[in-house]
């Protein structure tokens, strides 16, 4: 369980394929805390810590990860938000994330607004997938509100700090991004196509 409060950016400075694995070497100033079997949020997406290293740490993705989320398009260099999974008795600053990415979505406009950004990422309106206005979304792990919900499509309002602190400063029109929907949302969603 996350918060979707990034806790440090981590940099890919090794990509190795086993199979239909992708092992992934990320140097970041949390490495030489973290342990074998944790797990940790990339970019949205939780994975277990296999190996720690003086200052790096390697995950694997499996076959199943790659095709849900943009993992694959990584690149040594590549800048990746990091959380560690909450404590429990934590304060929850953001909102509840699982780190189960429910799909790609794309940017599709970035805007300066004085000293702040919006982002707007459309998405696959076939899954089903919703936002509402004022309600939570997770973009590459971020915790985020949702400005201008439409069915397909929402944008995000980015402050200086989390531009700063994220990989949102390196986001480009037509990047894609991992989303994880609100997952009160989504029960409420399932409940309601019950009856």
């Amino acid at each position: 369980m996350f918060t979707g409060i990034i806790e440090t950016l981590g940099t890919i400075s090794e990509i190795q394929r086993e199979g239909d694995n992708l092992h992934l070497e990320i140097q970041s100033n949390i490495s030489n805390e973290l342990s074998v079997d944790q797990s940790v949020s990339h970019n949205g997406i939780c994975l277990t810590v296999v190996e720690v290293r003086a200052e790096s740490y390697v995950v694997t993705a499996v076959k199943e990860t790659l095709e849900k989320t943009n993992l694959g398009e990584l690149k040594v260099g590549s800048l990746v938000n990091l959380e560690r999974a909450m404590k429990l008795g934590d304060r929850l600053d953001g909102h509840i994330v699982q780190g189960h990415v429910d799909e790609i979505g794309i940017c599709t406009e970035i805007r300066e607004a004085n000293g702040s950004w919006y982002f707007t990422f459309s998405y696959n309106s076939e899954h089903k997938n919703i936002t509402i206005e004022k309600g939570s979304i997770t973009v590459n792990g971020v915790s985020l509100t949702v400005v201008n919900s439409k069915d397909d499509e929402f944008s995000v309002a980015i402050i200086p700090y989390t531009f700063e602190h994220t990989n949102f400063r390196q986001l480009r029109k037509g990047d894609t991004v991992n989303l994880e929907f609100d997952v009160v949302g989504k029960y409420v969603k399932r409940l309601m196509n019950a009856f």
